[in-house]
């Protein structure tokens, strides 16, 4: 089961252009091999609260996730087998568009860059999906999300435990609902191999920093939104508490 591919190429993804991007950059290593030497270090002070390295991570790497997964969901509803594939499908189409308008709300108002690509390791995941045909599909699409949801799902109960920051907390609560539904719509499908994909979680490849960091758009280029597509119906699928409407005040930076 090929789920180490990790095929560099570009992904397009539907939206309209929202915001530009503020002026935080991200560093290197955002993936579950993240090895910054202070994740608890404040690199801002706002209203909502301190904004740590690993918040700021956090955020950037919820948008980043939705950018192959959000398009690999409407890979599912296409080319999916079986209607368990294609149900995945549809709630990875929902849920990341969710949590996409959160992260492009709160973005700015921390003063967070936020990718417009995925990382090449995730585009290679996406690469894979397009390439694969039949049952293949099915099988790459169920054991690959439920790797990399399951990877995830550490990262967000650490960041809602230890965050100071009341928005990436309220992030953290949605992203906590979306990615357990995903997790419990791939193990629906019934072709998630567990002992590899625990494997896959708890033993990484340890790639170079350049395979597993989005790129940083360019200062002023406008954010790419990742929106549900006409006629998709999101009745049943949990998106999680949304966060509340944020004060006017600009955060400053520290």
């Amino acid at each position: 089961m090929p789920i180490s591919r990790n095929t560099v190429g570009s992904v397009f993804v539907g939206g309209a252009l929202i915001v530009t991007l503020a002026a935080l950059a991200y560093p290197s290593m955002l993936g579950v091999q993240n090895t910054s030497s202070n994740q608890s270090r404040v690199i801002a002070s706002t209203q909502w609260g301190p904004l740590t390295e690993a918040d700021r991570n956090f955020v950037v790497f919820v948008r980043s996730a939705g950018l192959w997964e959000q398009p690999s969901g409407q890979l599912a509803m296409q080319k999916g087998t079986t209607a368990a594939v294609r149900e995945a499908g549809r709630h990875l189409v929902i849920g990341h568009a969710a949590l996409d308008a959160s992260c492009r709300k709160i973005a700015p108002e921390l003063n967070v860059t936020i990718p417009n690509q995925p990382t090449p390791q995730q585009q290679g995941f996406l690469d894979t999906f397009k390439s694969d045909r039949g049952k293949q599909f099915d099988t790459d699409f169920a054991n690959i999300l439920r790797m990399t949801h399951g990877s995830i799902f550490n990262t967000i109960a650490k960041i809602r435990s230890t965050t100071e920051n009341t928005l990436v907390r309220q992030l953290a609560d949605q992203a906590n609902d979306v990615v357990l539904d995903h997790i419990t719509q791939m193990e629906n499908t019934g072709l998630v191999n567990f002992d590899q994909v625990n494997f896959q979680e708890t033993t990484p490849p340890k790639l170079p920093s350049s395979q597993v960091t989005p790129p940083v758009p360019q200062p002023g280029t406008p954010v790419i939104a990742l929106t549900v597509p006409p006629g998709v119906s999101g009745d049943g699928v949990p998106t999680g508490p949304t966060t509340s409407p944020a004060p006017t005040a600009s955060p400053t930076a520290g």
